[in-house]
This record gives structure tokens, sequence and C-alpha cells, in this order.
């Protein structure tokens, strides 16, 4: 049998899957659990809790990532066992089962009505740690900004910390980039879809223009543009890392990961951030295309590409420009600035771990979520570490168990112990870890 982490590897498509892992029941924790709670919340939101036999008094209040709302309190089945077993409790909320899967305009606040029901159904805890990831991230990252001392550390998973509304952008910018220079005259609609059923089949006559793409100098070149604007990681699942002066070969890895999903899980997911926010929070109007694509860690690869091909790229950024602008509906900005957004305020210390060649939500996002806590004058209460392996949430069990023991350090002693990528792989000298030094560049987004 494989094992978890070669699962999550293997295969390319495995990574737009990942953000969809549910917590197992406690029948699945033998050994582990002493007693199960669920409960349902005023919304109708479900909760779920696991109680170890002996608990040590700290809470782990996990939210879970963008998929089926249902109640979960660990991000996949091993690493739940390993935290019962070090004594942890595990609680956990669905989120409103009665909306979009873009549940953030309830996720907070069912989170700490969890924490209270928690209380009220087993008993205060000593203290309560927030998890998330993914989409949990950011509700983590906002958790972590709450000024009434209800939670006293947080960890982030693969976080979408710069938040909805950048995500929303730099995602529209490369489907633009796409369906405006691979297939102007199909005018596939990127946004307003009327069902999840025709965004999924927008993504599909995308993902199909991508691939008569790919066998040519000229497709390359452009598919190679729009993942610049997409943050998209030049490393994919089965493949060692391209070198920095191989830009077919990073383009090459780029294009896997459009071929297994990439297009169909944002496309389809923008429909439930439409759902949500009542309208599309996304722009391209005004959008400087070539300054945007000057700011990629991808702008070489390109500017290689388009010279192989014989294009001229000031010609395709014009053509962007002269594109029908995608115009942000003001209400639906403004319920993603409140819902889905994390400002960087900081109340309790946080740890963030993301896997450096993350298609879903880029690492690059650290960078810009760390820019607005140090602008918060809340740096100090950050951390981030990194994972040198391809997927979204690709962590193995020793790499989350590394990253909660450096955090509960930092909240019993006040002081951050060693981070880095050697103190981390050495808290679990036994297990799989990848923890690397590396940091992630200037996140791409207008």
């Amino acid at each position: 049998m494989r094992t978890r982490l070669a699962r999550r590897i293997a295969l390319a498509g495995a990574a737009f899957t990942l953000a969809l892992t549910t917590a197992p029941p406690a029948a699945a924790r033998a050994g582990t659990v002493a007693d199960h709670r669920t409960g349902t919340l005023a919304d109708g939101a479900n909760w779920t809790a696991d109680i170890p036999p002996h608990w040590n008094g700290t809470l782990l209040l996990y939210s879970h990532g963008y998929g089926p709302l249902r109640a979960q309190d660990a991000p996949d089945p091993a690493t739940g066992a390993a935290l019962l077993a070090e004594g942890y409790a595990l609680a956990g909320s669905s989120y409103d089962p009665h909306g979009s899967r873009w549940a953030l305009g309830s996720a907070e606040r069912d989170q700490f009505a969890t924490l209270d029901a928690f209380t009220a159904a087993v008993g205060r805890p000593r203290r309560t740690v927030s998890v998330g990831q993914s989409m949990g991230g950011l509700v983590n990252a906002r958790i972590a900004g709450d000024p009434h001392g209800r939670i006293a550390g947080a960890l982030g998973l693969c976080g979408l910390v710069a938040g909805g509304t950048d995500l929303d952008n730099y995602q529209l910018a490369a489907e633009t980039a796409l369906a405006a220079l691979l297939a102007p005259a199909d005018r596939i609609p990127l946004t307003g879809y009327p069902s999840a059923a025709a965004a999924t089949a927008a993504a599909n006559s995308l993902t199909a223009a991508a691939g008569t793409a790919q066998r040519t100098p000229q497709g390359r070149a452009r598919i190679a543009l729009a993942a610049a604007y997409l943050n998209l990681p030049a490393w994919s699942p089965g493949q060692n890392p391209p070198d920095t002066d191989d830009p077919a070969g990073q383009e090459a890895q780029q294009y896997q990961w459009l071929a297994a999903g990439q297009l169909r899980f944002i496309m389809t997911a923008r429909y439930d951030v439409e759902q949500a926010s009542g309208g599309d929070s996304g722009s391209t109007e005004g959008l400087n295309w070539s300054a945007l694509l000057a700011r990629s860690p991808h702008f070489r690869e390109v500017l290689a590409l388009y010279r192989t091909a014989g294009l001229d790229l000031d010609a395709d950024l014009a053509a962007l420009s002269r594109a029908p602008a995608h115009r942000v509906e003001p209400a639906a900005a403004r319920w993603m600035r409140r819902t889905s957004t994390a400002d960087g305020r900081l109340d309790v210390p946080l740890l963030d771990l993301h896997t450096t060649a993350d298609p879903l939500a880029p690492a690059e996002q650290e960078t810009a979520f760390a820019a607005r806590v140090r602008a918060t004058g809340n740096g100090p209460l950050l951390r981030q570490a990194f994972v040198a392996r391809q997927g979204h949430c690709a962590f193995t069990t020793n790499e989350i168990l590394a990253g909660l023991h450096a955090l509960v350090r930092r909240i019993d002693s006040g002081h951050w112990p060693a981070t880095g990528a050697a103190a981390l792989a050495a808290d679990q000298p036994a297990g799989t870890t990848a923890f690397t030094d590396r940091r992630p560049g200037r996140l791409v987004t207008p």
C-alpha cells in the first residue's frame, strides 16, 4: 500500500483534491479517542470534537479548507491520530451548510461557536490553538487577530493568506490571458456563471485551448505568460524541479498543472465565490499588464519563450489591454474585504507552513501576507516555514507536528524558538520532512 505522502504527490491530479480532505470519525482512531462529541450550532452548522484518553488541556480548533461543508477537526486521518496520541483534543465545524462552499461569511463565527459548544459539553480548555488549512488558513489568519483572548496561538497550513480579493484578481488576469490569446473567437466566459456546470464548461473549454496551444512554440510562450500571472509553480508532481535556465522545462511543468485540472478547480470555485459575495469581486480594469509581468519570478522564462517562438511580447500585452475588461461589482468587493481578507493584524503568535510549489495557494501569498503583518507592527508575532514539495497542502504528518511543537514552545516561553529548516527537521528526526530555507518571491497580483 502506498503511503499517504506518496498518494499525495504521485499524480498531478491529486493536487486538486487535497483541500477537500476530511477528518476521520472517532471509529477510525481506535485507541486514541476517549470521547467523541458532535452537535449543531445556531445557524445549522455542525461541529465535531475528539478528546484523547489523557487530554493535555490544549484544544486544537481546526478550520477546514474549501470543499464540502462537513464538520472536520483535523487535516487528515494520520495527522488527527498523531495529534490525539500527543494528548491534544480536536474540534471543528462545518461552517454554515446552507450557503456557498466559499463559507467565509460564517466560518470565523462558527469556529468560535464551536469553541463555546466544546466548553459547554466537555469543559473549558486550558488553552486553545487555532489550526487552519487552505481556505481555512485564511480563516485561521483572521482568528489570529481576535482581540478577545480566546486563542493562544495559530498554525496555518497552505493558507490563502493573501485573501480572496487578491486570489480573484490574479486568477482572473491569468484566465483573461489564456482566453484572449489562445481562443479569442470562442468568447469563453470568465465570470458571472449561472451555475457551477457553466463554470466547469468554461474551464473545460479553456483547458482544451491550452492543450492545443501546447503543441506549438507560440502557444507555449503564451501559456507561460498566463502562468506568470497565475503565480503557477514551475515544478509539478512526479518531476524533478527544472533548472532556472531551462524555460522550456519550466513551462512544460506549468502546463502539467493546467492539464491536471487547475482551471476546472479555480473557475468552478469562482462560481462559489460569486454566490457568496453576491457578484464578481475580481477586476482587470485598468490593469498594467506589462508592469504586472515584470514583477513575476517567471519574467525571464516568458521573455525567453517569446524569443524562441518569434512572437512580439509587447503586441500580446497590448492585445490584453484591448481585451474587454472585467469590472468589479462594488458590493461584492466590500463583502470580500469584510469577510475574506487577512489584514495583518495579529494578537497571538502565528506560524504558517507552506509547500514551495503550491498551485492553488501559491507560496508567494506568504510574502504578501508578511508585508501586511509588518505594516501593522505585528511582525514579531509571525513566523513562516516552507516545505520543498509539489502540491497544495501536501504536508507529511511529521511536518505538521514539527510546526505545532515550535508554535507551542513560542506560546509557553513567550519567545520564538528556531524555525529554520534544520531546527524544524530536528524536531522529527525519525520522520519524513522536507523543510527548506528557500523563501518565495513576490506575489503577482493587480
